[in-house]
Formats: C-alpha cells, structure tokens, sequence
C-alpha cells in the first residue's frame, strides 16, 4: 500500500504541475515537526513520503525535519513549542488536539462510536468548528489520521467490569481529561499519571498495570510485551492529525504553501487508510499472545452505563459544552 502510494505521489507531482515551485534564488525553509511515534512506524514510514514529496516538488527549498519517539517532549510539550516558534508543527493524537482546541478531544469519548464509519460522519459534520477553532489559536490543520480502536491491556489480572480495576495502578495520560475522568468514576482506582515517554519504564518496574490503548500504538511503544491479558471489545477510538503553525505556514512562498499543504492531505488520507488495517492485523497478533476474552453482554453494559456517566461528569465538570457532548451523541447513532 505504501509503494502504491508513493508512486502516486510521483504521478500527483505531474499532474499538479502547477503546485511545483519554480527555480528562483529562494531562501531553503525547514520545518520542525514533532512527533510521538517512533522512527520505524508505520506513522513514520507515511509521513517520511510526505517529506520527501514536499523536497522534490519544491526542488529542495522546503525540507520537513521530523523529531521521532517524543525527543521533543509528549505532545502537550510539542504544542507549546509550536506556540514558542521552537517546533513549526506537530503530528498528535486529539489529546494534544485538545491543546490546540479542547472540543477535538471529544471525538474520544467512550461509548459513542460503533465503527469508523460513525466517527468519519462525526468528524466531517465537526471538521468546521474544530479547524475554525485550531485556526483561532495559530494553527493550521493540514489533515486528519487515526490511531487505532482502544482496548484494555492489563498485567497480572484480567479486566471484565469496571470494578475489575479497584485496587489497581492503571496509566492514565496526564493530559487527557477523558480517562482522569473515567478513572474518577471508578470506586478504588489508582491511576498513574504519565507522559507517553514514560509509560515503558512504569511498565517495567510495576508502577503501572494497565492501559487503554490502540493494539497499534501498544505494539508499536513496545507495551505489548508487558501485558498479558487483554479486552478484544473496543468501545473508543484513538484520532490524531498534523497540525502546523498557521504563521510559518502563511509565510511560505504561495507555491511552497500549496505543496505542504496538498501533499500534506494525501499523507494525512493514507494514514486514516493504513492505520485502521495495521491496527486490525496488530490487534489480530495480540490475541494469539495474550490470554484475550470478550466481554459478556452484561459486563459491556457495565462499561456502557459507566461511560454515559463519564460524559455526564465531562459536561458537568466544563471539560467540553453539554451542547457539544449531545451533538457528538447524537452523530454517533
């Protein structure tokens, strides 16, 4: 799928011929893009096209440096350091999207989506506030990728009901506001919070013991290895998308814009395309190594009346607006 790509982009660059930039006496701009995902992902091997599309078809003025494996802090750090000029962009989940503009995060909330399809709806009956908002607060938002479905991993014990993790030391994101919530509303957790870069080092001296997370995302940060239970039921799903500096982008040479931009769309489109079938086949390896159990109908209405008290208390606590928890609901259905 990656070479097919490709090679469409070599094809796009000809039949855009009108998006290359001429040979003029120009100065070379480098843009800084962070990113959590490790060098050898499948994140990585998708955007690196990108950045070699955007140097060929700008005859090397405009080069895309990537920072793999959150060397630029976790994603909360990288927003900032767009804000502060050290960063131009950022490739992030909707936790940091929700730095940008919080009501992206809400795409997120478990209980809500049965499918991608019902997320694709949401997100495109949503695309213009959440990029008008992003656009308020200096950035641009080149394309939407995934992450994956999320599942429950845990080490030790088994998780069925939600009161299967009272006792227990679950990683929760310290910047995600969904599962601070969610782990609030389960009597006897202990939640850890951690930045991403730290999750490995709490899994491997027993800090943490579980984790919801894309069977993608759990492989790829090498997570998997410290699990061996797992929930094959998926009740939310991981978005993300590239985000870029409005400013350094208006600065570019109209020409050298137009690039990023369109080869930063066909980047972001095979993403959402590669991401879901990686995450199926990672999710499918996963379950012939740890010991995977479906829930029973009576304990996925457990996790369903939790999460609709979780979103419940996301309203009442301001985290996003009633008006848009409803609305999101409602696109769900």
């Amino acid at each position: 799928m990656l070479r097919k790509w490709m090679i469409g982009v070599a094809a796009g660059a000809i039949a855009l011929a009108g998006a290359t930039v001429t040979k003029e006496a120009r100065a070379e701009n480098v843009l800084k893009m962070g990113s959590l995902a490790p060098s050898q992902s499948p994140w990585a091997q998708v955007l690196n096209v990108w950045k070699r599309a955007v140097k060929e078809r700008t005859n090397g003025e405009v080069k895309i440096r990537f920072y793999w494996n959150g060397t630029q802090g976790d994603e909360a750090n990288m927003v900032e350091k767009v804000n502060t000029g050290q960063l131009h962009g950022v490739m992030v989940t909707a936790v940091g999207l929700s730095k940008i503009h919080k009501p992206i995060l809400s795409l997120q909330m478990p209980g809500v989506f049965k499918s991608w399809a019902k997320l694709d709806h949401a997100r495109s009956a949503l695309l213009p506030d959440f990029e008008s908002g992003a656009n308020a607060k200096g950035f641009t938002i080149i394309g939407w990728g995934d992450v994956g479905k999320m599942h429950w991993y845990s080490k030790g014990y088994a998780i069925n009901g939600p009161s299967s993790l009272a006792g227990k030391k679950p990683y929760v994101w310290s910047s995600d506001n969904i599962h601070t919530t969610l782990f609030g509303a389960i009597p006897g957790v202990t939640p850890v919070p951690l930045g991403v870069p730290e999750v490995l080092p709490a899994l491997n001296s027993n800090r943490v013991d579980a984790a919801h997370t894309p069977a993608l995302t759990c492989g790829a940060l090498q997570w998997i290895s410290r699990f061996d239970n797992m929930v094959v039921d998926s009740h939310a799903y991981m978005i993300g998308a590239v985000a870029m500096s409005k400013s350094v982008l208006e600065g570019l040479p109209e020409d050298q814009r137009k690039v990023v931009k369109e080869t930063g769309q066909m980047a972001a489109n095979e993403l959402t395309t590669r991401i879901r079938g990686e995450d199926d086949a990672a999710l499918k390896r996963q379950k012939g190594k740890l010991t995977a159990r479906n829930l029973t109908p009576a304990e996925n209405a457990e996790w369903e009346a939790l999460y609709a008290k979780v979103r419940k208390r996301l309203g009442d606590n301001r985290v996003f607006s009633p008006d848009l928890i409803s609305r999101v609901e409602r696109l769900g259905r």
